[in-house]
């Protein structure tokens, strides 16, 4: 608990005294939609990453049934390229892996950043626009019950 008190403190800058270990309001919500939009932009890579893994097992698909000395060109840098099936097909195979590979990697940090983000709301009481009533109250009445609520301040409201 101690080294995130100064990691804190070394990212609220020069505030005050007793406020480096606990970051205003504002820096709450910044980091947090900071932290959503990163978790946005991962979620956003792997659906381009997945969307580019269908086109590759089409292709494959289609040319795995196909003469090996056949001609077929391949897209490289935006210039067309004259092939053969036998030269593309192995590529198009190790590219695919590759691809499953990247796409692995980030559902492994979206979750990782899902897990933090819960955290960091449970941490400073944040209720985001559009949460149901009952639960916004129920996470306040437990608060208060283990008085909580007086350490981190009043609960940050984001939309």
């Amino acid at each position: 608990m101690a080294s995130n008190g100064n990691n804190m403190a070394s990212k609220a800058g020069s505030s005050g005294g007793g406020k480096q270990s606990n970051p205003s309001a504002e820096q709450v919500v910044a980091t947090f939609q900071r932290m959503r939009q990163e978790q946005r932009n991962m979620a956003s890579k792997a659906a381009e990453l997945e969307m580019e893994s269908n086109e590759h097992s089409l292709v494959i698909d289609t040319l795995k049934d196909v003469d090996p000395s056949r001609k077929c060109f391949r897209l490289v840098g935006g210039v067309l390229v004259e092939r053969t099936v036998k030269e593309v097909l192995p590529a198009l195979q190790t590219n695919k892996e590759q691809i499953s590979k990247i796409l692995e990697s980030i559902s492994t940090k979206m979750q990782e950043k899902g897990r933090e983000l819960t955290e960091y709301r449970e941490r400073y009481n944040i209720r985001l626009v559009g949460e149901g009533e009952a639960q916004g109250q129920s996470t306040e009445s437990s608060k208060d019950s283990e008085g909580g609520g007086s350490k981190s301040g009043a609960g940050v409201l984001v939309s």
